[in-house]
């Protein structure tokens, strides 16, 4: 699993991998890296056309019909880089009209699943090496200046991440409106993610069942007071309101950009700058519309003894994914931010698009900027 977690790690710094499969072995290198000299170079390590892999949502967002699944476009010698990144990412880009997609090969899918957790845009170049390049090959994996994995592995690793969380450390933590609070941490086994339990007030004061509250990491709003979103406000009176009631649980998870991190979160701001909306600009980049996987906050509930919950939560996704055992979800209660004249756009696009339950906010007149 180890390797597995290092090929994550190697994704991000632009090196491609190499995966085996049954049905063979390819090198896959991510989109963000692929430079000139990469480019050049995997064509003539190629055993025919190198392929762009690229996932169902953004095949669904080119071509403006649904794909049931990811795919790849073969990539001539005459493309230029430019235009393969574009056929990734940009938001105007169309794909060649004569070139047909073809389905993944199971190596192709473990590439490009990995390329998606690394939190880069997930789109990758991928090839089959010709046989005259094996030699070389097998000395760098063996060397180590190559990575090799088994999409097998990669699988297992996805199943079984979720399970392998570690609770690493913990500290009091008086805060602004929570003066007795508990921070716990827990590290996901690749080591990319730490998320934070804050446990708040005494637990046996706690109300059966218990407020919880998961809030995603928001840069920008937490932290910055950014007017675009309502994270900060909400994040704060998350904290209020959990105090109020004698105490609870708020998960603060690290999942920037409902999980398609904070590079592509920018991305995704500047093409709403230039008209898309929210779920428009995840789905250019190849991601859906929430990317965010709540069996790490049931495994942090578990690991703390929490199972019978209230969520304070507008988004029937949480509700839906929380409810599972072993977690038991006994009511709701809704928790709003501030309205803006900057983030009305984005919470009409979540009501409306993902159902998130906000018709009492946006109901009210903007709230002016400070």
């Amino acid at each position: 699993m180890q390797d597995v977690e290092r090929a994550i790690f190697d994704l991000r710094r632009g090196l491609p991998v190499v995966v085996d499969a049954h049905d063979g072995r390819r090198l896959v290198a991510p989109i963000e890296g692929l430079s000139p000299e990469l480019l050049t170079d995997l064509f003539n390590q190629a055993e025919d056309a190198p392929r762009l892999l690229l996932t169902n949502d953004r095949l669904r967002y080119v071509n403006q019909r649904d794909h049931a699944s990811a795919a790849s476009l073969a990539i001539a010698d005459t493309d230029t880089r430019e235009q393969i990144i574009a056929w990734a990412c940009a938001p105007e880009a169309a794909l060649p009209a004569t070139r047909p997609l073809h389905e993944l090969t199971a190596a192709e899918r473990a590439g490009l699943d990995l390329a998606h957790r690394s939190l880069l845009v997930p789109a990758a170049v991928s090839i089959a090496p010709d046989a005259r390049c094996a030699p070389q090959l097998e000395a760098c994996v063996a060397e180590r200046q190559l990575l090799a994995v088994a999409a097998a592995d990669v699988a297992r690793h996805r199943a079984e991440a979720p399970g392998l969380l570690r609770r690493v450390s913990e500290a009091d933590v008086p805060l602004e409106h929570a003066r007795y609070s508990r921070f716990v941490i827990f590290r996901e086994p690749d080591g990319m993610r730490e998320h934070v339990a804050i446990l708040i007030g005494a637990s046996e004061a706690w109300d059966d069942p218990t407020p919880v509250r998961l809030h995603s990491a928001c840069l920008t709003g937490d932290l910055f007071g950014s007017l675009r979103c309502d994270c900060g406000p909400q994040l704060r009176a998350s904290v209020r309101t959990i105090a109020e009631r004698g105490g609870g649980v708020l998960l603060y998870l690290a999942q920037e950009g409902r999980g398609i991190g904070l590079a592509n979160k920018m991305r995704a701001y500047q093409m709403q700058d230039d008209g898309l909306d929210t779920v428009d600009a995840d789905q250019v980049l190849g991601f859906d519309k929430d990317e965010r996987d709540y069996a790490v906050a049931r495994e942090m509930l578990a690991q703390l003894d929490v199972s019978h919950i209230e969520l304070l939560t507008n988004n029937p996704a949480k509700l839906d994914a929380l409810d599972r055992e072993p977690i038991r979800v006994a009511g709701r209660s809704s928790l709003y931010g501030n309205l803006t004249t900057q983030n009305r756009r984005y919470l009409t696009t979540k009501a409306e698009r993902a159902g998130h339950w906000l018709d009492a906010l946006l109901a009210s007149p903007d709230t002016p900027p400070d």
